[in-house]
C-alpha cells in the first residue's frame, strides 16, 4: 500500500488499534481496590498494580519500539498484539500476585506496540497530510485512555473486574483479525544495523537532535499535568461534597473525551504551517484549564460545570501538543523514526509519572486547591522554556 492509496477507512482503523492498545494501561486505574482484594495485596502495596503495567509500557518503549528501526514493522506489530492478547486473559485467570503482576508487565510491554504503529502509518502517509493523519491516531488513542477508565468501572460494577480483562482481549483479537490482510510491509532501511547499536545510537540521536529535546520536555509537561489532573479528580469528586459514586465518576471521565476530538483540527493547521502557534496555544489552553480550576468550590452544580470544561480544555490542548510533537519528530529522518518516537515518549512517560506522584502527595497534604497548583506549574514551565527559544531559529515543523 502506497501513500497515495491510504483510505480513511484504513486511518480510522488503525486509529480504532492504537486507542485499543493505550486503554490497557489504564483499565486497572479505577478498579485497584477490587484487584487488590481479590489477590489478597495489602491497601498500601496496591500502587504496585499498576506500576508493573507503566514498567512493562517504559521497557517496551525502550527496547522494543526501536526495533520498528530494524525489522518489518508488520511482524512486529502481529506478534505483540498476540502477546498483549494472552496477558490480557492470563490477568482474567489470575488468582494470585505473581502471575498477575508478570502478566501485567506483559500488558505493558505489549501496549507499546502501539509507538510502532504511529510511525508506521504516518510513513505510508503523504508528508502533506502527515499532521492530520497523526491527528486522527492521537484522538484514537486518547479516546481510548479516556474510555478506559469508565468502560473498566462499568464492567466491574456490571459483571466484576474480571469481565475488563476478557472484553479487552476480545476487542484485541478481533482488531488483530481485521488488520491481518490489509497492512502493507514496511521494510526499515538500517541495513546491516544490529540490535545493540541500534539501542546505543539513541543517545547521539538525544545528543543530536535539538527538536526532539525541546518536542519532549514540552509535551511531558504538558502529559505530567494530565496525569496529575485526572490522578486527584476521581479522588476529589468521591471525597468531596460532591460525593460521587464510581460509577459517578465514570461518566465524569466519559463526559471528558469531548477535548480530545481537535487533535485531528490541530494536524490539519500544523499542516498548513501553524505548528508554532499551536504549540504556545496548546500550552496556554493547559494553564488556562487550570486557572478555571480554582473556582471550585467541591458541591456545587457550577463548580461541576467548571471542573467539566476545565477536564476538556486540559484534554484538548495535551492531544494537540502530542500529534505537534510527533509530527515534528517524523519530519527528522524517516530511518530513525522508531528511536526518535520511543525517546520523546519515554521522556513524555517521565513526566506524567511525575505528575501522578505530586498531584497525589499535593492532594493528600492540601487537597485540590495545592493540586490545582501542581498542575499549574507544569504547563508553565514549559511555556517560560519555549520562551527561551530563539525567535529567528525556531524550525516551523
Amino acid at each position: 500500500m502506497s501513500s497515495q492509496h491510504i483510505s480513511k477507512g484504513f486511518i480510522f482503523l488503525m486509529a480504532a488499534v492504537v486507542g485499543v492498545m493505550a486503554a490497557n494501561l489504564y483499565y486497572a486505574q479505577p478498579i485497584i481496590s477490587f484487584i487488590a482484594s481479590s489477590l489478597g495485596i495489602r491497601a498500601d502495596a496496591a500502587g504496585l498494580i499498576l506500576t508493573m503495567t507503566q514498567v512493562g509500557y517504559g521497557l517496551g518503549v525502550l527496547f522494543v519500539v526501536p526495533l520498528g528501526d530494524l525489522v518489518e514493522n508488520r511482524r512486529i506489530i502481529f506478534i505483540m498484539m498476540g502477546v498483549t492478547i494472552l496477558a490480557e486473559l492470563c490477568l482474567g485467570f489470575a488468582s494470585h500476585v505473581v502471575p498477575y503482576f508478570v502478566a501485567s508487565l506483559l500488558v505493558g510491554i505489549g501496549a507499546s506496540t502501539l509507538q510502532i504503529v504511529v510511525p508506521y502509518v504516518s510513513h505510508l502517509s503523504e508528508p502533506s497530510q502527515r499532521g492530520s493523519v497523526l491527528g486522527t491516531l492521537m484522538s484514537g488513542m486518547m479516546m481510548g485512555i479516556m474510555l478506559s477508565r469508565p468502560l473498566s468501572s462499568l464492567l466491574t460494577d456490571l459483571i466484576s473486574f474480571h469481565a475488563v480483562f476478557f472484553v479487552s482481549a476480545t476487542l484485541m483479537l478481533l482488531l488483530l483479525w481485521k488488520i491481518f490482510s490489509v497492512l502493507p510491509e514496511r521494510r526499515p532501511e538500517n541495513h546491516g544495523l544490529h540490535y545493540g547499536q541500534l539501542i546505543l545510537s539513541m543517545k547521539s540521536l538525544v545528543v543530536n537532535t535539538p527538536t526532539l529535546r525541546r518536542r519532549g520536555f514540552y509535551q511531558a509537561c504538558l502529559f505530567g499535568a494530565f496525569c496529575l489532573f485526572w490522578t486527584t479528580v476521581p479522588m476529589m469528586l468521591m471525597e468531596s461534597q460532591f460525593h460521587f459514586s464510581q460509577k459517578a465518576v465514570a461518566i465524569f471521565a466519559l463526559a471528558g473525551v469531548a477535548g480530545a476530538v481537535v487533535a485531528p483540527l490541530a494536524g490539519k493547521m500544523a499542516d498548513r504551517g501553524w505548528s508554532k502557534r499551536l504549540t504556545v496555544l496548546s500550552s496556554v489552553v493547559a494553564v488556562l484549564s487550570f486557572f478555571i480550576s480554582f473556582l471550585i468550590q467541591p458541591g456545587s452544580l457550577f463548580s461541576l460545570v467548571m471542573l467539566l470544561i476545565a477536564a476538556n480544555l486540559l484534554d484538548a490542548g495535551v492531544a494537540s501538543h502530542l500529534v505537534l510533537g510527533q509530527r515534528a519528530i517524523f519530519s527528522i529522518d524517516p530511518k530513525n523514526q522508531g528511536r526518535l518516537n520511543g525517546l520523546y515518549i519515554a521522556m513524555i512517560y517521565v513526566g506524567g509519572a511525575s505528575g501522578s506522584a505530586l498531584g497525589a502527595w499535593a492532594y493528600a497534604h492540601g487537597g485540590w486547591q495545592s493540586a490545582a497548583i501542581a498542575g499549574l506549574c507544569f504547563p508553565v514551565f514549559g511555556l517560560l522554556v519555549m520562551a527561551t527559544e530563539p525567535v529567528l531559529k525556531y524550525k516551523e515543523i
